[in-house]
């Protein structure tokens, strides 16, 4: 369990991480989405230790990494955006200097060693060189080194970053796989990625968590919020300019392209209602001619820009308010567990 309580990071006047509190839970496999600079890396460095807050609280399995940082990193894996490899080891060798760096006990070391080997597919190429591998192959030793002494929480900075799409698919098989025995946490600029791995997103921008939930709310919310109908007409915009007059769910009109069949337009509108009818009887009254017209489907991509853009509010109210109902029973759970552990 990951959970950070109202966290800051400031650098000077600048403010990379502003106040942000989320959860992770056991066994969730988490994506952690924002734009360039929205915050994602100084939080996971948070997380893992390498940086320290400003302010706040982050507690990884009931160890605060501020006062337990020995206890807290050791139940983290962590596989960084550019991972430092020492290209002129075998993979076997870095990894048996990770589990000396971890401290694994050297009657374990070898079945640990072979272990990883085994979890990432590097066995068949334990003996090379790391210099001589593919990039894929680079990120899977990287992927090794997180495993290494099998914490129970993985932090996985742009684990496909600079691959090809069959090494993309290979770290994606990996990852669901370790997904069954780990809390994961991923960070990725890559939104298809995310929906075929996580089971809930955290979507962070200038510095704040402004979504979090599942990709099909998410993806849902987005489509009740504003809706697109991409619609094609032989007549100026004028007249459907008249049509925004007459629906008022209409919010926007805007003319995408002139096809050789005629002009393309794209039509917004809010609500939860399908106006496709409504607007085919306003052309056919004013006399436009429709040559096509569909409702454009709402992708995790358009949710995210809308959510990033501020096109959709952020967190729900009554999500929160069952997560500030849930937490406080959780603590004292925790608390009675550490003092009567004192008692003995």
């Amino acid at each position: 369990m990951i959970e950070l309580q109202n966290v800051t990071k400031k650098y000077n006047d600048f403010k990379a991480v502003d106040d942000i509190s989320f959860k992770i839970e056991d066994g969730e496999v988490v994506g952690f989405l924002g734009p360039n600079g929205a915050g994602k890396s100084t939080t996971m460095n948070m997380i893992t230790g390498y940086i320290e807050p400003t302010r706040g609280k982050i507690i990884v399995n009931g160890y605060d990494i501020n006062q337990k940082p020995k206890k807290a990193k050791k139940e983290i894996g962590y596989m960084p955006e550019n991972v430092p490899l020492y290209l002129e080891l075998t993979v076997k060798e870095f990894i048996s200097y990770l589990a000396d760096l971890k401290l694994i006990k050297r009657k374990e070391k070898k079945a640990e060693i072979e272990r990883v080997l085994k979890a990432t597919g590097l066995t068949e190429v334990q003996s090379k060189l790391i210099r001589n591998l593919s990039r894929g192959y680079r990120q899977r030793v990287s992927l090794a080194g997180a495993l290494v002494g099998n914490p129970p929480i993985l932090i996985l900075d742009e684990p496909t970053v600079g691959l090809d799409p069959k090494q993309v698919i290979e770290i994606r098989s990996l990852i669901k796989e370790l997904g069954k025995k780990h809390t994961i946490l991923i960070s990725s600029h890559i939104l298809s990625e995310i929906n075929q791995m996580c089971n809930k997103i955290i979507i962070i921008n200038k510095g704040k968590i402004i979504k979090i939930g599942d990709t099909e709310n998410i993806e849902s919310q987005a489509e009740s919020e504003q809706t697109e109908i991409l619609i094609t007409v032989e007549e100026e915009n004028s007249e459907l300019n008249e049509i925004k007059k007459s629906l008022k769910e209409i919010k926007e009109i805007k003319l995408i392209r002139e096809e050789k069949t005629g002009k393309l337009y794209s039509l917004i509108y809010e609500g939860k209602e399908d106006i496709r009818k409504k607007l085919f009887k306003e052309c056919v009254a004013k006399d436009i001619t429709i040559i096509e017209m569909k409702k454009k489907e709402t992708s995790l991509e358009d949710a995210f820009l809308k959510i990033t853009e501020g096109k959709i509010s952020s967190i729900p109210e009554k999500e929160e308010t069952k997560k500030e109902k849930k937490e406080p029973k959780v603590e004292k759970k925790k608390t009675s567990k550490k003092a009567k552990g004192g008692k003995k």
